[in-house]
């Protein structure tokens, strides 16, 4: 009971915060004699209170004249918990006072006397505390709905923010879009409109060279070499490019893939490229997995030359190519060497465009292969990343939805 007049003081206090809210929000000027909603909502209250009692009442006489007294006590209650639950805690207490009053004068003997008999003291408790109980109940219940009513108003906004949010975010989304096939298209127009004039200057130089070789000095022998190198490292730049630039235009054809006799078609294909040199290839079962054949040959042929490539230095290189199926959802191919490695802390400019980690004096290159790796895989729904030590090799990853997964 003592928690019970707590809440009944605490909306007591809610109560005469609400009028005095109602009152200083009140419009300035009103039509005279108009009911405002509160004073409505006061009087719908407070009547249903005096209303249940009043009809507990009559339905009190009709028991006692149908010999039903024991019956008078639970209707009585039942009024003061219509009020708690309809009207609030203190419509409830009043209906509860006049209750108790009206269930004294008419039901308990004196009859029609307010007169404290022994019998009175038997039922007051039991009103009081039954009473208390459903007003207590009729308060929780309606803190409760306050409180659900603030969470819905709160995750009503909170999604209204969300919806607000994921339309902003699509419309950055297609003018990301549309940014990128510009760029696409952009590449695309230089890559190819650089080839002839590329292939013109290379081709004009060698001429030059041939014909004017016996009037030139060693000097003028060294610059015409160092313009044809130069054009030449032009034109791979441009015809990577180019080939770059046509991965996201070209449309995927996707199929089952043996990925084990993928690699071993790459590894045959780039075998010229190591002829003299001691290595040993490593290379478990690889699984099936589905994608488009030649754009995942050409994820492989690139991440195996740069294996051969970057182990050159080393007097007998170590290749090794694996899978792990440590996850339901996509299957992990790896590519691991001895070679020169790389430091970790660039690692995030490993998969940019013409972006290098080491010289081109050491290491031939444009530094488009890696990008281009990562460009499909994306396509394909997967990822790729890379682990390494500086002079202690490194390891590739690519990982690709499983048949299943990718078929979903």
């Amino acid at each position: 009971m003592h928690s019970a007049a707590n809440t009944l003081a605490d909306f007591a206090g809610r109560d005469i915060c609400v009028k005095s809210a109602v009152k200083t929000q009140s419009p300035a000027v009103k039509k005279a004699g108009a009911p405002t909603p509160a004073f409505n909502r006061i009087i719908f209250r407070y009547g249903l209170a005096v209303g249940s009692v009043a009809a507990a009442t009559t339905l009190g006489f009709l028991a006692d004249r149908c010999d039903l007294h024991e019956s008078v006590f639970t209707i009585f209650l039942l009024a003061v918990a219509l009020t708690s639950w309809c009207a609030g805690a203190w419509p409830a207490v009043i209906a509860f006072v006049v209750g108790e009053l009206l269930f004294d004068y008419f039901f308990t003997p004196p009859l029609h006397s307010l007169s404290v008999t022994r019998e009175d003291l038997a039922y007051f408790p039991v009103f009081a505390l039954f009473s208390g109980l459903l007003i207590w109940f009729g308060v929780v219940r309606r803190r409760a709905e306050a409180d659900l009513r603030q969470s819905r108003d709160l995750l009503e906004a909170e999604v209204e923010q969300r919806r607000a949010l994921n339309v902003e975010l699509e419309e950055r989304t297609d003018e990301l879009q549309a940014t990128n096939k510009e760029l696409e298209a952009f590449a695309y127009s230089v890559s190819h409109d650089l080839r002839a004039p590329v292939r013109h200057i290379a081709g004009f130089t060698e001429l030059l060279q041939k014909h004017a070789d016996r009037v030139l000095d060693d000097k003028s022998r060294h610059h015409i070499s160092m313009i044809l190198d130069a054009a030449s490292r032009m034109g791979s730049l441009v015809d990577d490019l180019l080939a770059f630039s046509r991965i996201g235009r070209a449309e995927t054809q996707k199929t089952t893939i043996n990925l084990e006799q993928l690699v071993k078609a790459v590894i045959g294909e780039i075998a010229p490229d190591t002829q003299g040199r001691r290595i040993i290839w490593r290379i478990g079962a690889l699984p099936i997995c589905y994608g488009d054949p030649s754009l995942l040959r050409l994820v492989f042929s690139n991440l195996v030359s740069n294996a051969v490539k970057f182990t050159r230095t080393r007097p007998q290189a170590e290749i090794e190519i694996g899978w792990l199926n440590h996850t339901p959802e996509e299957l992990v191919v790896f590519i691991k060497d001895n070679g020169v490695g790389f430091d970790m802390k660039y690692k995030d400019k490993l998969f940019g465009v013409f972006q290098r980690l080491h010289s081109r004096e050491a290491f031939e290159g444009t530094g488009i292969g890696l990008a281009t790796v990562q460009r499909i895989v994306d396509r394909h729904g997967g990822r790729v990343w890379a682990e390494a030590l500086v002079n202690n090799g490194a390891t590739f990853y690519v990982g690709l939805p499983k048949p299943g997964k990718a078929n979903a």
